[in-house]
């Protein structure tokens, strides 16, 4: 049994929870925290935007460039394979330069991107803009959950590591309602201001991740305890707290416990990056195989559900459950971020009181049922006349869409990142989370690159019958694989996998040393 760390009874137990009567949580550092959290996830308005502005621009670029089914397919997701680029460039860079600057970067690259797509003037110089401003994205999907996790208590992780989502979310209606807002001016000025207003978050978030503090674990990896321990000090519930995760992240980051000062040398770990490679992709233990398999097949599952058929294409569904009217379908489509937006909520404020598990297997469940409605719906549709009304099956249709991205909101849109992001030992973290968003976005690509071929295929109805048997299989791997996180500290999660310590040497990984527990 593992050694038990002697201490007062007022501390916070090892599962996060109040052990007898925890100290009050400073609610300056809360904040401090909250507004941490808050800057660097941002970062993920530039994709949300993207994917809403996009959904109605289609519409408008198809008629504006005379460009074909396939041709807007690609347009539409493309920017998502783009951004493995910047997702694996960002791994190595926030541990080169920093989580906090690697988020400042990731909000240039866009801005770039967004100017250069709002000044196209024909396909080609499009496509272009596409790829610049999805190496951006790739940047800012990868960085703001690994910041936000490491920066955040335990007590509220799951809360604030949610936020990505949530403003992913927040973005997708941004971009609806931009084109709601410019679908009234002339073909070829509106949808480039559509586009082209993408860039002015990006300006914003620079400039106001500038007084952002850098990530605690990333200061312990480069032998900065003594600024580590001042962001610490801001972002734990208490002093204990804060000694305590200092002394996990330098464990992790395999720095001696009597090593202490304002700058120390951090030992070298043999092998280096190759060695991170090593232990997480070609020879790895069995339980970084079950962590490695978590995080990937949980991104996997979030996209291959189909969530991106729905949102970026609610249009075109739209269309074919029979509003043909163009501002009626932009009007229906804000109802859609309208939903998302509201629903995130529920997953941000209820995270850290019912967990990860419970959160995600309703989450699933709602998709199912609404994806095997929406199928149905579209498909009574489609085996009527051309010109023919159905009025109920519109009803079930528009209910089921709502009902596809409000289940999705409350969990597997934002667990998949919280659960990603805090699952990796310290070492293994930037890799890991690179490589589930890459998965990610190939996995969103694909989906986004095929639905109208599918759809031509098996018909629109059957596609979402797909996506409905996709989700099943996901609700299967969720309960049977996925382990609760709640309330655990970064440096705690090998416990769950079966990793007796986070910390970096090969080792450590598969020793069977007592490892201190929490008090």
């Amino acid at each position: 049994m593992a050694e038990q760390h002697k201490g007062p009874t007022n501390r916070v137990a090892s599962d996060g929870l109040p052990d007898g009567v925890a100290p009050p949580r400073k609610k300056s550092n809360v904040r401090f925290a909250f507004a941490c959290a808050i800057l660097a996830s941002m970062t993920s308005i530039l994709l949300g935007y993207d994917i809403g502005v996009m959904s109605g621009a289609a519409l408008f670029i198809k008629e504006d460039l005379k460009i074909s089914d396939v041709e807007v397919e690609v347009l539409l997701g493309i920017l998502n394979l783009y951004s493995l680029i910047g997702s694996f460039a960002a791994g190595r860079t926030s541990d080169w330069i920093g989580r906090r600057l690697t988020i400042i970067l990731a909000a240039v690259i866009f801005f770039v991107g967004a100017f250069m797509m709002g000044f196209s003037v024909n396909y080609p110089m499009l496509m272009a803009g596409r790829f610049v401003a999805g190496i951006g994205v790739g940047y800012a999907l990868m960085i703001a959950p690994v910041y936000t996790a490491e920066v955040s208590p335990a007590s509220s992780r799951g809360f604030l590591t949610s936020f990505p989502e949530v403003f992913i979310n927040f973005g997708i209606l941004l971009g609806y309602v931009s084109n709601y807002a410019f679908s009234h001016l002339s073909l070829k000025v509106g949808w480039r201001l559509m586009l082209g207003v993408g860039a002015a978050p990006s300006v914003v978030l620079a400039l106001m991740v500038l007084g952002m503090p850098e990530s605690p674990r990333w200061l312990v990896m480069k032998g900065r305890l003594a600024d580590a321990k001042v962001v610490l000090g801001k972002t734990s519930d208490t002093p204990e707290e804060a000694a305590l995760r200092l002394a996990d992240i330098k464990e992790a980051a395999g720095i001696p416990a009597d090593l202490d000062g304002d700058v120390v040398a951090v030992p070298k770990r043999t092998g280096g990056e190759e060695r991170v490679w090593k232990e997480l992709i070609l020879s790895p233990t069995p339980a970084v195989r079950r962590i490695l398999l978590s995080a990937l097949g949980i991104h996997f599952f979030q996209q291959s559900s189909g969530i991106d058929s729905v949102v970026l294409y609610s249009p075109r569904v739209f269309q074919s459950a029979g509003i043909a009217d163009k501002n009626k379908l932009l009007g229906t489509t804000c109802a859609v971020g309208v939903t998302k937006t509201l629903f995130i909520l529920v997953a941000t404020f209820t995270l850290d009181r019912f967990g990860r598990r419970p959160l995600l297997l309703a989450s699933t469940g709602g998709m199912v049922v609404s994806l095997v409605g929406l199928g149905f719906g579209l498909t009574v549709i489609g085996h009527h006349q051309e010109g023919t009304t159905i009025p109920w099956a519109i009803g079930v249709c528009i209910a089921s869409i709502l009902g596809v991205v409000a289940f999705f909101s409350i969990g597997l849109g934002p667990i998949t990142w919280v659960y990603s992001s805090e699952i990796f030992p310290l070492h293994l973290r930037a890799l890991g989370c690179a490589l589930g968003v890459g998965l990610n976005r190939v996995t969103s690509g694909v989906i986004s690159m095929t639905f109208l071929s599918l759809s031509k295929g098996i018909t629109i109805g059957g596609s979402f019958f797909l996506y409905a048997g996709i989700a099943s299989l996901a609700w299967v791997f969720f309960f049977t694989y996925l382990p609760e996180t709640r309330g655990r500290t970064l440096e705690q999660m090998g416990g769950l996998f079966g990793i007796p310590n986070m910390a970096g040497d090969s080792d450590q990984l598969t020793s069977s040393r007592p490892r201190r527990r929490r008090p």
